[in-house]
């Protein structure tokens, strides 16, 4: 990891932003593009630059008309021909962590083009940081540190952690600063998700990477707890993950370890221990129990906005109106929650979901395509955990495809964004992502071709692995 370097480039994007009278920013749909879009937003209002947000998804990077004032990507750019679009006034700044398509220090037939990209400097973009702790890392080269805490929440958002169990690369720089400025408590612990807003048996009963005996039971959740002796209430309140003692974590890791051991090869034991116990970081200033305590719950909050296009009102609560916007983002949480589980038994009923050899998908007509994504790693706890589950679903022009997985697959090194990128590619698309999380846009008559061609190439990485 070349830091130095890094720090570099950031500094020659400190000077395009300096000299720039206005600004347009283009920034991603999900959680660390609209925190990267936040994070420069409240740069450019301090420093007083008239600028403009706009939240795109990646198949309208394309479209994007570049002025003669300083146009930014954050959190794409990378993977999407920019400089075709680009004029001879053009100046553009992409801060992307995806894989690129250009390389470092690409010089475009028009205008001027900076690409800050992890992958240049020798750092992995999946796990060293997002496209928001990019956009931080800028803020950085100002002084802005108090925004320290929003490059975490983008690499929370991201999952850049889920491999590792903790943040390193640029992202340890970046939890530092938050550590340091007074915003975040790091501490290892108990990484189901719903650590503060669900009860012990809820946040059990939707825990797993791979399908366990209390997977989506309640009944066995309830049973396996009271043999362990974790009380569920105190007097009439449920308990949250957040209140169990340390013996009471420490019997609950060995249960849900001993589930996983009898349920995965031998050779994926090594892993299991990651996928139960981590780092988890929460906002110091934030209320026990509420969505904006553990950073894990903000950033489902923040992507819940997202895929109702409440894009707004994410920023909103990034920025700081959190309390004041509370009623707001409970209805759309409450609406969302609502669609998923429609949506979801919908796909159950229908028997949607398809099997090819070494991936699972489902199409459903009707179903919105900001959500096909949730809905395909909801669908992981009722399908086989070996194969990672695929939803299709109807943009208008096309179909888009979001693909998710288990962890595990990505500690076996199968990187399934790069695999969708380049299937995505030879059907006339485009796509990419993560190793456990990524998408595509295809056209619709292609949609039999990218399957096969998709299964086929995860055979190939199964067999070369």
């Amino acid at each position: 990891m070349n830091m130095d370097e890094l720090e570099g480039a950031l500094r020659r994007a400190r000077k395009l932003i300096e000299e720039a009278e206005t600004v347009t920013v283009y920034s991603h749909t999900d959680c660390d593009g609209i925190t990267a879009a936040t994070i420069l937003s409240k740069l450019l209002e301090g420093l007083g630059k008239d600028h403009e947000i706009s939240i795109i998804n990646i198949n309208e990077v394309p479209e994007v008309e570049h002025g003669p004032d300083l146009t930014v990507f954050s959190d794409l750019g990378s993977g999407q021909m920019v400089h075709e679009n680009m004029k001879r006034s053009s100046r553009v700044l992409i801060l992307d962590h995806h894989p690129p398509l250009r390389k470092r220090n690409f010089e475009p037939p028009r205008g001027e083009l900076l690409e800050i990209n992890p992958i240049f400097y020798g750092m992995d973009g999946s796990t060293s940081i997002s496209g928001g702790g990019l956009s931080y890392l800028l803020a950085r080269q100002f002084g802005y540190t108090n925004l320290s805490w929003m490059g975490l929440l983008a690499a929370v958002g991201d999952m850049q952690n889920i491999r590792t169990g903790k943040m390193v690369g640029a992202n340890r720089v970046i939890l530092e600063d938050s550590i340091m400025e007074g915003a975040v408590e790091c501490c290892s612990d108990l990484t189901i998700y719903g650590r503060h807003t669900r009860s012990i048996v809820s946040a059990l009963s939707y825990f797993g990477d791979v399908t366990l005996p209390t997977t989506n039971n309640t009944n066995e959740c309830i049973a396996r707890l009271k043999n362990l002796g974790i009380p569920l209430k105190n007097d009439e309140t449920q308990r949250r993950l957040c209140d169990l003692t340390d013996d009471e974590k420490r019997k609950l890791f060995n249960e849900i370890y001993r589930m996983m051991v009898n349920e995965v090869p031998r050779r994926y034991h090594k892993y299991l221990p990651r996928l139960i116990l981590g780092e988890v970081y929460e906002l110091r200033s934030e209320e026990r129990y509420t969505v904006f305590r553990d950073l894990s719950e903000f950033s489902t909050a923040v992507n819940a906005c997202n895929r109702n296009s409440k894009w707004k009102l994410a920023m909103d609560i990034i920025g700081g109106d959190r309390h004041e916007k509370l009623e707001e983002l409970e209805d759309v949480l409450r609406e969302h929650r609502a669609y998923l589980a429609v949506t979801l038994d919908r796909i159950m009923d229908e028997e949607l979901i398809r099997d090819m050899d070494n991936l699972q998908y489902f199409h459903a007509p009707g179903v919105k395509t900001a959500v096909v994504g949730t809905v395909a790693g909801m669908l992981l706890g009722y399908g086989d955990w070996r194969r990672p589950m695929i939803g299709l679903a109807e943009t208008g022009d096309g179909l888009k495809v979001s693909l998710r997985c288990s962890r595990l697959l990505a500690f076996d090194g199968i990187h399934f964004g790069s695999i969708m990128q380049r299937v995505a590619e030879k059907v006339g698309g485009s796509g990419g992502g993560h190793a456990t999380a990524c998408g595509a846009y295809i056209p619709s008559e292609n949609e039999e071709e990218f399957l096969r061609l998709l299964n086929r190439a995860i055979e190939k990485v199964k067999v070369n692995g």
